[in-house]
């Protein structure tokens, strides 16, 4: 009897074991129904999905396929709180494509918080704006079951180069920290790992954090899962939810216990796969290690001493245009979308004119009018002088254009596809041009009867400056937007007119008849050029620490000088300024270099900060004006 008992005890192990086997065969082969009926652990005290770097595109239809599988798989397993979306929404930041990528996440079953990541505010026929006007704000804070989680956007805006935290954003991340308390456990959600080399003022942000209860940051930008340290703070970067070489997509589950939080791999029909565990507890992290995480190095500024900041003002919300000086004053807009107008002397408050959005737009001075353009759909022109408005137009969206002035007629362009010429004295549309595809963001160049400007659809345009006919249009070969000639100021000298783009050539094209004279590679060129003011040659900053000198009257391009002046990987789009005695360059790096524009020979060197330094503008001999994605307007003068 006992044997008997035996063998039905077999059997029916047997039995079990194979069943089990049936069932995983089946939830692998075709059902993942089963799988979602599981309950979860009773030590889970909850769960949330991150889903990161989706990069939307109206063009490219698999990427938002990933991104409605993400979500049916979400909605499928019933047991997610809500779901985090760290950055990249958009594969170019427009309009179209946001608003797809928020069709596909209001399909969520539970609520969504998301920020936005670089491809969201660089490439932005709004300046960056339509992510909040589509999504409510670039910024959230979520309180749940005794965590608070705060995310926030990580740049850069509108320029090319490392991501960079806003001022007004630390602010606001201090803000919430000092009213949550040091006892809260706190997420920070970023899009970028706030590293060196990716986030350019990460030490503000960690040294702004740390006496507080912060777990971990989250984030993505890698598109690979990656367990990193941010300053000793632990920092969690996620894979994409693109399927890249893969046949399917995935995301990211957290699942969170009263000691620590499970990071777990989640491809599309399969279970998760935890690739990391963090303990949860009380985080004070008193000061980083410097070893490991190195600060700026201002050290350069012990070696050429004859350079003095006059006076450093700190506007506290992020610049992104140059500044406009007269005899007397600066001007230059804001983050907040206000023109301010500070004494040259003293950098002392003259007067400041509210828009209703951002500013990235370098203004303009014409006789006593300024003139600038608003990501609240308006060109401006006011009186430099009291700050008062002359008049405003409108146009169909952000206005990101520079303008410039030539016989009394603002030439300037929007996203609205437009480019327009402006009478300056009363307001009223002298003509329009409408034969653009997409935003235009520089400064033109006039030369004669001809005004000449890049847009980010791949072309460069020549017009009529009298009636906006369009006179010819360049392309590179390359249809693709990225490599659009649009952020370079173009320059003009013997007939040619002569652009660098981030396809890294070089080009110089026949101003008459749209052609090309040459173009040529060997410099890995980007964004940043320059001329003579003799008109002889034609700069250009190199990505990796060279800076070219060519001909501008050779059919071909012929180097008379290159330089190697040593400032490093750079692709930040400043123009280079030759003020007759320098050649004046800035990086995103906060380094300013003076050379000498007949040899290229290093005259000086100056680290001002560690962020972007906008284009700088010369004020008088030895004397520059200088303003910063950190806020900063300065006067940079040689003894």
């Amino acid at each position: 009897m006992r044997y008997i008992n035996k063998i039905n005890k077999i059997f029916i192990l047997i039995f079990l074991l194979l069943s089990s086997i049936s069932v995983y065969c089946q939830q692998q082969d075709n059902s993942i129904a089963d799988y979602y009926k599981s309950p979860i652990s009773s030590n889970v005290t909850f769960s949330f999905a991150q889903l990161t770097d989706i990069h939307i595109s109206i063009t490219h239809s698999q990427n938002t396929e990933d991104l409605a599988n993400a979500v049916n798989d979400i909605n499928k397993q019933g047991h997610i709180a809500f779901v985090i979306v760290s950055g990249d929404i958009a594969e170019t930041g427009d309009y179209k494509s946001l608003n797809l990528a928020k069709k596909e996440l209001d399909k969520l079953n539970c609520p969504y918080f998301i920020i936005p990541g670089n491809h969201d505010t660089k490439w932005s026929e709004s300046g960056a704006t339509d992510f909040i006007r589509i999504f409510g704000d670039d910024k959230f804070r979520l309180q749940f079951n005794g965590f608070v989680f705060l995310g926030f956007n990580s740049g850069p805006i509108i320029k090319m180069g490392d991501g960079h935290i806003a001022p007004q954003d630390i602010q606001w991340v201090e803000r919430q920290l000092k009213n949550i308390g040091k006892k809260t456990p706190v997420f920070l959600v970023t899009h970028y790992p706030l590293k060196g080399g990716d986030v350019d003022n990460w030490y503000n942000l960690t040294d702004a954090v740390r006496k507080y209860n912060i777990q971990a940051f989250l984030g993505g930008h890698y598109h690979r899962n990656l367990l990193n340290n941010y300053d000793e703070i632990p920092g969690i970067l996620c894979r994409s939810t693109l399927r890249a070489n893969d046949s399917i997509g995935g995301y990211t589950i957290y699942d969170v216990f009263k000691d620590s939080i499970s990071v777990n791999e989640k491809i599309i029909g399969l279970p998760q796969r935890e690739w990391a565990k963090l303990a949860i507890e009380q985080k004070i992290y008193l000061e980083g290690n410097t070893k490991s995480n190195q600060r700026p190095d201002f050290s350069i500024n012990n070696v050429y001493k004859n350079i003095k900041e006059e006076w450093v003002v700190n506007n506290k919300v992020g610049i992104y245009g140059s500044p406009a000086v007269d005899e007397n004053n600066i001007y230059f807009g804001d983050d907040f979308g206000v023109m301010h107008c500070l004494s040259l002397n003293k950098g002392k408050k003259i007067w400041s004119y509210n828009t209703l959005n951002r500013i990235a737009s370098t203004p303009i001075i014409y006789n006593d009018y300024i003139v600038f353009g608003s990501c609240d759909f308006y060109i401006y022109c006011l009186n430099k002088n009291t700050g008062k408005l002359i008049w405003k137009f409108k146009t169909n969206n952000a206005v990101l254009g520079s303008p410039i002035v030539d016989n009394n007629i603002v030439y300037i362009g929007s996203s609205d596809r437009y480019f327009r010429a402006i009478n300056i004295e009363t307001g009223d549309l002298i003509w329009s041009f409408n034969g653009l595809n997409n935003y235009q963001e520089s400064r033109p160049v006039i030369v004669d009867n001809k005004i000449i400007f890049g847009a980010w659809d791949s072309y460069l345009y020549c017009l009529d400056k009298t009636n906006g006919n369009l006179l010819w249009k360049w392309n590179n070969g390359n249809e693709r937007p990225h490599y659009s000639p649009a952020a370079v100021w173009p320059v003009v000298a013997n007939e040619k007119v002569f652009i660098v783009a981030p396809d890294r050539f070089f080009t110089a094209i026949d101003i008459n008849s749209g052609k090309t004279v040459w173009r040529t590679k060997n410099h890995t060129v980007r964004e940043s050029i320059g001329i003579s003011k003799d008109k002889q040659l034609v700069y250009a900053k190199c990505m990796n620490d060279s800076v070219v000198a060519i001909s501008t009257t050779s059919s071909h391009p012929d180097v008379v000088w290159k330089i190697n002046a040593e400032y490093g990987y750079d692709h930040n789009s400043s123009m280079l300024i030759d003020d007759g005695n320098h050649l004046l360059l800035t990086t995103k790096n906060g380094l300013i270099v003076a050379l000498n524009p007949k040899s290229g020979n290093i005259i000086w060197k100056h680290k001002f900060s560690n962020s972007i330094i906008n284009t700088i503008i010369p004020v008088s001999d030895n004397k520059w004006a200088i303003t910063t994605t950190e806020g900063y307007i300065a006067i940079i003068s040689e003894k």
